[in-house]
């Protein structure tokens, strides 16, 4: 049985890893504090992109992050501009890294 913390709690704990590494992440719209789904906007800096969301895995019965969206920042501003609309419970944190980390594989952040 796995614990599931409410998407504001982890969003800010979230926040406080990628602090603590010195990445920069800011909260660019704030959804459900209990059960909105959280995208993960990663910009390089050099006009590229990358969005991730949770899924479900029913091999192996546990989530990991998937690429929502991927390439020119603008193109993918616009996708997640259009996620939003069609869920207005969503966060979207954006993270800012010239080498594209995000932390999102590490333990206790899946």
């Amino acid at each position: 049985m796995s614990l599931r913390l409410t998407a504001d709690l982890w969003v800010s704990a979230y926040l406080a890893r990628l602090r603590l590494a010195d990445i920069p992440a800011y909260v660019m719209a704030r959804g459900d504090a209990t059960a909105g789904a959280v995208v993960v906007k990663v910009a390089t800096l050099d006009g590229r992109a990358q969005a991730f969301q949770r899924s479900y895995d029913m091999m192996t019965d546990s989530r990991k992050w998937v690429v929502l969206a991927e390439g020119d920042e603008a193109e993918v501003d616009q996708a997640l501009a259009r996620q939003r609309r069609r869920d207005p419970d969503l966060w979207l944190i954006e993270v800012e890294d010239r080498a594209g980390r995000s932390l999102l594989g590490e333990p206790g952040l899946d």
